[in-house]
Formats: structure tokens, C-alpha cells, sequence
């Protein structure tokens, strides 16, 4: 997998992985990649550098690394976003769709939550009138 830097004609910059450089190569080419913050499909490679690490001797401890500020009013929307369901929701993982299925049915009490599904059992919860969504952001605990 490839990550690129990309920009759109109007400058908005994002980043996006790819199996190859051919692979987006041919999705650029097929109009298939679009600016996440204006839609633009003029989409192009951003310069970026390598990140570079200093290697650590036996006694040095890493250091966490501060969180990127929001390059964008879409990110800053997104990061208050992703704040306000995991201040304000359950996180039930993998049993996300059964935990759904439960509370629209009736079994147990309604609460928000969020968490992960497969394609196939999320299609099934919308087919079946179970109000759920896609979040736009990989949950916490999935990213350690």
C-alpha cells in the first residue's frame, strides 16, 4: 500500500492510500478519486516527505507524539464530531449489529452507540429498517 499526498485545483489537501501507483493512476484517470472538502476530481499528487524517526538507544523511551492540528474547517468538523460520539455513545465494537438488532426490536433499551460491522450484516440492519450510518472516522480503539 501506497499513502499519497494529494491536492485538488482549488489546494485543499488530503491523503489516501493505494495499492499501487498504477492503481491510482487509473482511478485518477477514471474520474474516480474526488476532494473530500469540495468534490473537485482535478486531483493531483501533493509534495510530502518520508516520516523519519530517530532511532532510540536501549535506554531511551519513545515519547508520545501530539496529535496533528486540523489542517482544515472539514477536519476540525470532523474531529468535534468523532469527540462528540465517543463522549456521548457506547462503543460495542464487533457487536455492533447484533446490539442494533437488539434495540430495534425491543429487547433492550435504546442507547447510542457505535462500533463495527461487516458489509453484508450492515446492508441486513438497513433492509430490515434499522437506522444505521457509516461513520467517517476509524474508531480509537481499532487505531492502537
Amino acid at each position: 500500500m501506497i499513502r499519497y499526498a494529494l491536492k485538488c485545483s482549488d489546494a485543499h489537501a488530503f491523503e489516501s492510500w493505494f495499492a499501487s501507483s498504477q492503481a491510482f493512476e487509473a482511478l485518477r484517470d477514471a474520474g474516480q478519486l474526488n476532494c473530500p472538502v469540495c468534490g473537485d476530481a482535478d486531483i493531483g499528487k501533493a509534495i510530502m516527505a518520508p516520516p523519519v524517526h530517530a532511532s532510540l538507544t536501549k535506554s531511551a523511551k519513545p515519547e508520545a507524539r501530539p496529535l496533528k492540528a486540523p489542517a482544515s474547517e472539514a477536519e476540525t468538523a470532523l474531529a468535534e464530531l468523532r469527540r462528540q460520539i465517543e463522549a456521548n455513545s457506547d462503543y460495542v465494537g464487533l457487536s455492533f449489529a447484533a446490539e442494533a438488532r437488539k434495540m430495534h426490536e425491543g429487547d433492550i433499551p435504546h442507547r447510542s452507540i457505535y462500533g463495527e460491522a461487516n458489509v453484508r450484516d450492515a446492508r441486513q440492519l438497513l433492509e430490515d429498517g434499522v437506522p444505521v450510518a457509516p461513520l467517517p472516522f476509524i474508531p480509537l480503539r481499532k487505531t492502537n
